[in-house]
């Protein structure tokens, strides 16, 4: 069999993160990374076992040998990175959010369409063994008719005036950054869970946080830092720090989440819970192997992660037998198998978010911001 050859475009944190969930899978090669222009490319070449390197994009994907692409890059960078990899003939994996805005994302879908590559938008929270367990309960009509829907997805490594991002500028993030970059994840894992889609927003969003200190250094996500006054400048913020939604699924289903990245102690914090008409359930990713199983007329449990003892579609999401912990780096491994091994079977279905999907958490985006700024209720386009 062929062993695949894949590029990495980004080698921040998220981008590390690619890089060993594909060295896990054992039939795909880690062949090159795109790095910018403020990067050390040696240095990351040394550091992360990987030859060819390029601080041009194009460069790279005039390599014939390169089989797919995984987009890691700030966002502003998404859509031409995935255009010209299109028009080059790879395969494409891109970060969530898809893209800077729904029109650039419907441009990626009609290429994507027109080329007929394997494509996927990164939603990997997806992937946890027991969401899927969560998913296939809601399926069987375990829950019975779904009545409600609530959760959060919260973080606190943007808690001070001193933590900075990239994703806090608009040039480069997007006009959103909090329900962009979280909230995206919160809403398409509940609408893979319930089988059931979001129809209308209600969203107040809150930047508590005007102005930040720009570091005049770079600094790497999540790391945070202490810094003195002539360490940095002071920059404008026009993106949020939190979003509170309300929401509908149709005519009878009801719920609302949050999406804080300033929330202390938070440190990524992504919980729902689904009640329906016979029973409820809870999942919070900072205790991935339990899934809380809620009764009215009997008692409660706690379902813990064994592929033994799951329902049958969702096994095969999960690795290791019980008692044995999966997590975050798991799912990333997860997406990344069925990814490849669609573009090994060509006739086989994707089994996992398309760029279709990405622009569904865009559109449903664009509705949130519109409820914001109306102060109203906003129908999400289909």
């Amino acid at each position: 069999m062929k062993r695949l050859k894949t590029a990495i475009f980004g080698a921040g944190f998220v981008g590390r993160v690619h890089i060993e969930g594909i060295r896990r899978l054992g039939n795909v090669e880690v062949y090159a990374i795109g790095v910018g222009p403020e990067d050390d490319a040696a240095g990351l070449s040394a550091e992360l076992y990987i030859d060819r390197v390029s601080q041009d994009y194009r460069t790279l994907l005039a390599d014939p040998a390169i089989d797919a692409v995984h987009v890691c890059t700030p966002n502003a960078l998404h859509f031409p990175i995935v255009k010209a990899a299109l028009e080059a003939g790879k395969h494409v994996l891109c970060e969530k959010p898809l893209a800077m805005s729904v029109a650039e994302a419907r441009e990626m879908v009609a290429l994507a369409c027109k080329s007929k590559l394997r494509n996927c938008t990164f939603h990997n929270l997806r992937y946890y063994p027991m969401v899927q367990q969560a998913r296939r309960m809601c399926e069987a009509g375990d829950l019975g008719e779904i009545l409600i829907v609530q959760g959060t997805y919260s973080q606190d490594w943007l808690l001070y005036d001193t933590d900075w991002n990239w994703r806090l500028l608009a040039s480069e993030g997007g006009v959103s950054r909090c329900l962009a970059d979280v909230g995206s994840h919160w809403c398409d894992a509940v609408e893979h869970v319930t089988g059931s889609r979001i129809t209308s927003v209600c969203a107040d969003l809150q930047t508590f946080h005007n102005t930040r200190k720009r570091p005049k250094q770079a600094i790497a996500t999540f790391s945070g830092k202490a810094i003195r006054p002539e360490d940095y400048d002071e920059v404008p913020i026009n993106t949020e720090d939190f979003g509170a939604v309300m929401f509908r699924m149709g005519e009878r289903t009801r719920g609302m989440f949050t999406a804080s990245q300033t929330s202390a102690g938070r440190k990524n914090s992504f919980r729902f819970e689904v009640f329906g008409t016979k029973a409820g359930l809870a999942w919070d990713g900072e205790r991935p192997d339990e899934l809380w199983i809620g009764r009215r007329d009997g008692p409660n449990q706690i379902l813990l992660k064994d592929p033994s003892l799951m329902l049958e579609a969702a096994r095969s999401y999960a690795d290791l037998p019980g008692g044995h912990s999966e997590g975050y780096d798991d799912t990333f491994k997860q997406v990344f198998r069925r990814f490849y091994h669609s573009i090994e079977n060509p006739n086989s279905q994707a089994e996992y978010p398309q760029f279709q999907d990405g622009l569904r958490q865009l559109t449903i985006l664009e509705a949130e911001l519109a409820s914001h700024e109306r102060r109203g209720w906003v129908e999400v386009n289909t």
